[in-house]
């Protein structure tokens, strides 16, 4: 029973150990160096000038994700996690679209959309200020173009009132 429950703890401590349990890669580093210190990125977004930024997400049910910018000299030029209150405070609403916000913040958690003003929506699981657990949804026109962004407690975390009906 012990050595099941060793295996067990192994495994699961296994998938969750993404780049936030591995040695942080150093600026200046090639790509390479990189992925062979966090393994292949989850989603990976080229940008107009040449940079990509490689993405190391944990979601759907995580609240970080690692963005790793690439330059077009195929180094690294920064490496962060993404899901922070001043990262989303970079994105501009009415100019940036689906693509840089992907550039930004990685890929959401979920999709959802917004009948009333046929609005897509992205949310984003994060720790508030470090602290509270939390979802950052992110609304999109037909265009593609940031309308509106909106945080608030992230219900998977909230307890559930119970009902004796």
């Amino acid at each position: 029973m012990i050595r099941m429950a060793t295996l067990c703890t192994a495994i699961v401590l296994g998938a969750c150990a993404g780049p936030f349990m591995r040695e942080a890669p150093d600026i200046g580093e090639p790509v390479a160096a990189v992925t062979a210190k966090l393994g292949q990125p989850t989603s990976t977004y080229p940008a107009p000038d040449g940079r990509q930024m490689l993405e190391y997400a944990t979601g759907p049910m995580g609240q970080f994700t690692w963005m790793a910018q690439i330059g077009a000299d195929g180094r690294l030029l920064s490496y962060e996690q993404v899901l922070t209150g001043e990262k989303f405070a970079t994105i501009k609403i009415d100019k940036a679209n689906k693509a840089d916000v992907l550039r930004t913040i990685g890929r959401p958690a979920e999709r959802s959309g917004v009948a009333m003003h046929n609005y897509e929506v992205w949310s984003y699981r994060y720790k508030e200020a470090g602290v509270w657990n939390s979802l950052m949804h992110v609304h999109f026109d037909q265009a593609g173009i940031v309308r509106l962004m909106q945080n608030g407690p992230d219900p998977m975390f909230e307890p559930r009132e119970r009902f004796s009906w």
